[in-house]
Order: C-alpha cells, then structure tokens, then sequence
C-alpha cells in the first residue's frame, strides 16, 4: 500500500518570495485594475459594488466580461444566466490550471488548501509552476503570489472606479501590452522540448480557430482544452513507447 504524500509546507519565507515575484505583474496589474474600475462607474456600479466585485471575484478579464453584459435596467433569469454561463466559460481555465498544481499541493489539509485555490490566478500559477519545477516545494510561494495579486488588483480598482475616465483607452499608450508581454517572458523557461512545442502549437491553433468562428471568450476553453488533451495524447503514446515488448 502507497503511502500519502506529506503536504508541502506553506512558510512566511516561502509568501515572501511568492509576493517579491509578482512584482514585474504589478504595474500591467494596476492598470487593468483600473480599468475596470473605469468601466464599473461606467455602468453605473457604486463604488461599494465596484470594490465587493473586485475582493469577491477577483477575476479581472471575467469582470470586464460580466460588465459588458450588465444590465442598467431591469434583471431577468435569461440575463443573469447569461452573465454566469460566460463568467464560467471564461474562468473554465483556471479547473485545467487547478488539476496541474493537484501533485504538488492536494496533501494540504482543507483549511490551507481552499483559500490557496481561491486565490488561484493566471499569474501566481505561472509562478508557482515555475517554482515547482525547478524543484521547490513551498506552496507559501503560490498562496503568497495570489495574496499579493490580490491586494495590488483591489487598491487598483478604486481610482479606476473614483475618476471614471482615468484609463478610458490604455491601448493608446501600450499599457494594455504589458501583462502579455511580462506573462509570455515568464512561459517561455517552461518549454522543455518538442512534446511541449506540439502542445503549445496545437493550444494557439485551436484558440484562433474559435475565436474567428465562435462569439465571446470559447477560444480561451478551446485553447486549453485542445492543448491539454494533445499533452495527454502525447504523454499516453510517450509511455507505450518506453514499455518493454513481448
């Protein structure tokens, strides 16, 4: 009978770090924040709505998604479901991403564990992939790298919020390319070889091809869906590969 892994441990060092390495994010991080301060005083938010969106949610791209389907009149069933259908849609990334950290930190005991998730983004999962894979097993570094995201994204959103037209067009400026940029600088040590090439590839195909046929966000599912199943595909005949024949 296998033994249960030990959880990892989860250190005020290992947070530290975990914060220290989100600072290049904080600038793009901001901005973003802001902007969809900007678009909630748009729509009509109060600045209490705005801020509870932002500390609840905390899902930037799927807040700017729910605002575009905001309604200023009267609520409906049909509507809110269309706000919770795309709002899942968009975030329906983040259970591939979730599955991915499951080696490393599904032995922490709940109380640890579920917070951890909660603050699970795009972001403090590059990190803590990165981290892990060059050995380190502190999921202080994960949970520290959200926790910070987390406070940088809430202070963010009030001025966004308190000067409705403060960052009304960001792409004028270039600030709208920074997180892309910083994310794909951060990836790019993540590629081992050919197998992750294939993957990676097939993932951008996939996106494009959803996203020239298929209204709103599908081409982010599409993406990861495609590239991790083509993972699996690989890493399936990969192993059939190595077994002895006969």
């Amino acid at each position: 009978m296998t033994e249960a892994a030990p959880p990892p441990p989860v250190t005020l060092k290992g947070m530290l770090h975990g914060a220290r390495l989100i600072t290049p994010l904080i600038p793009g991080s901001l901005v973003f924040a802001a902007a969809f301060g900007t678009t909630a005083a748009q729509k009509g938010l109060s600045v209490l709505e705005t801020m509870l969106m932002s500390a609840f949610m905390y899902a930037g791209s799927a807040q700017l998604v729910a605002l575009e389907l905001w309604r200023t009149d009267v609520w409906t069933g049909a509507a809110i479901l269309a706000i919770a259908t795309v709002v899942f849609t968009v975030n329906a990334r983040m259970i591939l991403q979730g599955a991915s950290l499951q080696p490393w930190i599904y032995p922490l005991p709940n109380r640890v564990l579920w917070p951890s998730l909660a603050l699970l983004t795009d972001a403090n999962w590059l990190i803590g992939t990165r981290y892990h894979a060059d050995g380190g097993r502190d999921a202080g570094v994960l949970i520290g790298a959200g926790a910070a995201l987390w406070v940088v994204w809430f202070a963010g959103t009030l001025p966004g919020r308190l000067v409705g037209g403060l960052v009304d067009h960001p792409e004028r400026f270039g600030i709208d390319l920074v997180m892309p940029i910083v994310f794909t600088a951060m990836v790019v040590p993540l590629w081992k070889g050919r197998q992750d090439t294939i993957c990676w590839s097939v993932a951008a195909l996939a996106a494009l091809a959803t996203a020239s046929i298929a209204p709103g966000y599908m081409f982010v599912v599409a993406g990861g869906l495609a590239g991790s199943l083509t993972g699996a595909l690989l890493g399936v005949l990969d192993d059939r590969r190595r077994r002895p024949h006969g």
